[in-house]
């Protein structure tokens, strides 16, 4: 399995921008799916933004039309980027590759059933 390695994660203002990068140790371009999970203390981690090999992408409602998600398979990584944070944003997010799970339509939401995760990287934003 691949090994994933996140970074861009920081502080920023309300309002501001981070991108996040997730390097894979391998090819992606046969991966079924990459994508960014998030969680913030005291909370289940939750679906940020997912790539799928056929090209489509899923997005939290949260996160809908300021955040988008990346894929480049010739630097074998994934992006996320983050515009217009809210305070509301601040969790520590992790990039997942390789979905092996039967029920893409429920599994997505959680991360469940990916084989791959990384170490996660800590986004805090600041009124």
């Amino acid at each position: 399995q691949v090994q994933l390695v996140e970074s861009g994660g920081g502080l920023v203002q309300a309002g501001g921008s981070l991108r996040l990068s997730c390097v894979a140790s391998g090819p992606i371009s046969t991966l079924n799916a990459m994508g960014w999970y998030r969680q913030a203390p005291g909370n289940p981690r939750e679906v940020v933004a997912v790539s799928v090999s056929d090209g489509s992408a899923k997005y939290a409602d949260s996160v809908k039309g300021r955040f988008t998600i990346s894929r480049d398979n010739d630097d074998n990584a994934v992006y996320l980027f983050m515009n217009s944070l809210t305070l509301e944003d601040t969790a520590t997010y992790y990039c997942a590759a390789d979905y092996w799970g039967e029920n893409w339509r429920v599994d997505y939401h959680t991360g469940a059933h990916f084989r791959s995760w990384g170490q996660g990287t800590q986004v805090t934003v600041s009124s």
